[in-house]
């Protein structure tokens, strides 16, 4: 079996196809290792991606790292023991195949919340802060999967700085959130979705769609937004 490296980063080219996506996660199905998150040089700032079992977790990471700010990939459940030798600057959930209302669904952890850290929740990882902060997620009849149109609501919202007023995103979701946690507020929205991307003013963000993917086109713009202007990193890393 091929080791993979401690980074967790991966050499892909821009123009990824789905079906690369598919083929790495099918690579990886039953491989992946047991991350142990150990301290970077004190000068790095760290994003941490929290993984829930998503085949894009990866390629989340290396979004981050395109934004030039070190980022680790460890599994949801790593104890706060371990993020807090990281230096972290903010944290990323992943997308996973779970559904918040299946039997042993990953939780994401209290250090999450109680950090205090900006928070960007992808797909599960949305549905599972909404779900764990008391607003209600419904079981889609169907899944959606494909392009739709993103229409942003929030004005002066950080995290579409540079962004058009709608932009096309990449959906893959069954769950739908119905109804917000309390201090929460829709920042955009679908015609399939009111409640897209939510967020609070702790720096508390969920995104329904996935923006590390190339069909996401403005996707590494949300990217940099949230690491830079919203976690406040330097973008100074290198590798």
């Amino acid at each position: 079996m091929k080791k993979k490296s401690e980074s967790h980063r991966i050499a892909a080219s821009d123009d990824i196809e789905v079906s690369t996506y598919l083929g790495l996660a099918k690579e990886l199905r039953g491989e992946q290792p047991i991350v142990e998150p150990k301290l970077p040089p004190s000068e790095h700032e760290t994003i941490v991606v929290l993984d829930f079992g998503s085949q894009y977790s990866m390629l989340i990471a290396r979004r981050v790292r395109e934004c030039h700010v070190y980022c680790e990939l460890v599994p949801h459940d790593t104890p706060w023991e371990k993020i807090a030798s990281l230096n972290p600057r903010g944290f990323i959930l992943s997308g996973g195949p779970a559904s918040v209302y299946d039997s042993g669904a990953p939780v994401p952890l209290p250090y999450i919340y109680e950090s205090r850290l900006p928070v960007m929740g992808i797909c599960y990882g949305m549905f599972a802060i909404a779900y764990h902060l008391g607003g209600q997620v419904a079981r889609g009849t169907k899944r959606e999967y494909g392009h739709t149109i993103l229409h942003i609501s929030a004005e002066d919202c950080p995290l579409f700085d540079g962004l058009p007023s709608s932009l096309p995103v990449w959906m893959s979701h069954g769950d739908q959130v119905v109804e917000l946690p309390l201090g929460f507020k829709a920042l955009a929205y679908t015609e399939n979705s009111p409640f897209a991307v939510v967020g609070n003013d702790s720096g508390i963000y969920g995104l329904q769609f996935h923006p590390e993917v190339v069909h996401t086109a403005q996707g590494k713009t949300i990217f940099q937004n949230f690491v830079l202007r919203i976690c406040g990193c330097q973008g100074n890393w290198t590798p």
